[in-house]
């Protein structure tokens, strides 16, 4: 059964949050990549009427944690973190406090993840793929057709590498991982923007010429 998914876009610059349940009568969601606003999220799981069983982080990046510590904590749901990047979700102003924004670190504990371990969240099986590139320790999380790509694979577009600890070579080995590992009509929910499909990206996206070419 394909999981009921509801995407928010959340802070300033429009960050994908998603709620994500086993189907649309589930009264458990896993909450992907909560940015920012934790009173929103809430909400939103009212108003579906789910619980936040599990809190997943595809990255540390502050656009894709602002919400983290306020959530864990309003919800006391368990929370799966990439174990390369535990210092940024500690200490996340350290790293980002010269862009002007403030953060509160989260300091409860947590499951940390590399790639390659299933996860059971929600009563949904996620399997986890380690997808650097964007970050060092960025995760994507794939269940029943449907994969969680955070920052790694747009709609048309690539995660940056022009940040800290970005590497284009590794991106392109992520995507093309991830081109071997799932279907091509596996439906993509980036961390920004549409989804799309894998099979489209690997087609069309004017990123992945090389990765075409090879």
């Amino acid at each position: 059964m394909t999981p009921a998914v509801e995407q928010l876009s959340l802070g300033a610059i429009g960050t994908n949050c998603y709620i994500v349940r086993r189907d649309e009568s589930a009264n458990a969601a896993a909450v992907i990549d909560p940015g920012a606003d934790a009173g929103r999220i809430r909400l939103a799981l009212d108003r579906a009427g789910a619980s936040c069983a599990a809190i997943l982080l595809t990255h540390s990046h502050y656009d894709h944690i602002g919400a983290l510590a306020d959530l864990a904590d309003a919800t006391g749901a368990p929370v799966w973190l990439p174990e390369g990047e535990l210092d940024v979700f500690r200490r996340p102003n350290d790293f980002f406090g010269g862009l002007g924004v403030s953060i509160r670190g989260y300091q409860g504990e947590s499951t940390l993840l590399a790639g390659g371990e299933t996860v059971e969240a929600a009563g949904i099986s996620f399997q986890v793929t380690a997808v650097p590139g964007h970050s060092p320790g960025h995760l994507a999380y794939y269940a029943e057709g449907q994969l969680f790509s955070g920052d790694v694979l747009f709609a048309g577009s690539v995660g940056r590498t022009d940040l800290p600890f970005g590497d284009w070579d590794a991106l392109l080995d992520s995507i093309r991982a991830l081109s071997d590992a799932y279907p091509l009509d596996t439906v993509i929910y980036p961390g920004h923007g549409p989804a799309t499909t894998l099979g489209a990206e690997l087609a069309r996206n004017p990123f992945l010429e090389e990765l075409r070419a090879s």
